[in-house]
């Protein structure tokens, strides 16, 4: 470690599983990076729904995570561990997590790293690794997207759907969204969404068959659960793929396995966080070789709803879960 750097940071921890104001600044030694690892001075974090529900006591960090949330920052690299190839000190950097993003600095796993695309700040940076990685891995690399073919996202105007919207449209497929709320229509539309559905005011399994002349989506992407499943099958094409990543409205179902078996259907789905560096590398490297040059064009562009000081956490979290915003949530670190 360099002498420079100090023995403490500042850092958001949970004091208790809660509410958002479970969420409190305090004082912690600064981590050492271990072999293979990168130590980051953070100067952006940003704030996932994962976030949320460790800090409500549901998911508690993988073994030998930190417990400090977080699980994406960008920063600068200001100390390397044994091994590390390919970094130097000074390098800027964003990075995917398994926790620790809510301080001034922590470690990062030197597969999880990747450059700061060419003309994106640190902040919108800190917006990319979380909902990058997640989209590439279940829409792209589970349920296999190809060019021509349609996608429904549900939550459109969430961090994963605006990533979600801008990468499938750039490669190629027709995107369809839902969203709660009329003020969410536009900011879709812009993305590059063919046609979004207020699920307040629209049946989404009827506007699908009606846009597609009944034919049906070939991929959804659904963090709902509960009762959407069912009405998932309904709206998936012959030989369509449903690929969960998380289940706002209830992880237990019953089912009819009917359309499945009629339809050739595939359902599928993933958890990151607790995926072993040795499967986070390969979703990296096909980042850094088909989405940072859209990125670095402008051909897309992570969507920033708010910054908030480090210090602030909690509100960031509050505004997350009364889902107002429209894209990602950050945290202002350095």
């Amino acid at each position: 470690m360099h002498p420079e750097l100090p023995d403490l940071m500042t850092v958001v921890e949970i004091t208790e599983p809660g509410g958002p104001e479970k969420l409190a600044p305090a004082r912690r030694p600064l981590p050492r990076p271990a072999p293979g690892e990168v130590l980051i001075k953070v100067v952006a974090a940003g704030v996932n729904r994962p976030d949320c529900l460790q800090r409500q006591g549901g998911y508690p960090p993988p073994p030998g995570a930190s417990d400090i949330p977080g699980l994406e920052v960008a920063g600068v690299i200001v100390a390397l561990g044994n091994g590390v190839d390919g970094w130097m000190i000074g390098d800027e950097v964003c990075a995917l997590l398994t926790g620790g993003g809510y301080a001034e600095y922590c470690t990062a796993p030197v597969p999880q790293c990747l450059p700061i695309p060419a003309g994106l700040t640190l902040q919108q940076a800190a917006a990319l690794p979380e909902t990058f990685f997640t989209v590439w891995s279940n829409v792209f690399d589970r349920a296999r997207l190809q060019p021509g073919e349609t996608l429904l996202i549900h939550g459109g105007a969430s961090g994963i759907g605006t990533t979600a919207i801008q990468l499938a449209r750039a490669l190629g497929s027709r995107v369809f969204v839902t969203v709660g709320g009329g003020e969410k229509v536009q900011p879709c539309l812009d993305l590059g969404a063919e046609r979004v559905i207020d699920y307040r005011a629209e049946d989404f399994v009827q506007v699908v068959k009606e846009t597609t002349g009944n034919r049906g989506v070939d991929v959804i992407l659904d963090m709902v659960g509960g009762d959407y499943v069912q009405r998932n099958l309904s709206a998936l094409a012959v030989e369509g793929r449903l690929v969960f990543i998380a289940f706002l409205r209830g992880a237990r179902v019953e089912l009819n396995l009917a359309p499945v078996m009629m339809k050739r259907l595939t359902i599928t789905g993933s958890t990151l966080r607790a995926r072993p560096i040795e499967h986070k590398a390969p979703i990296a490297a096909a980042l850094r070789k088909t989405v940072w040059p859209l990125l670095a064009s402008g051909a897309i562009r992570p969507l920033i709803d708010r910054i908030f000081p480090l210090t602030e956490a909690a509100a960031a979290h509050a505004l997350m879960e009364s889902n107002r915003h429209i894209g990602k949530l950050l945290l202002q670190v350095g």
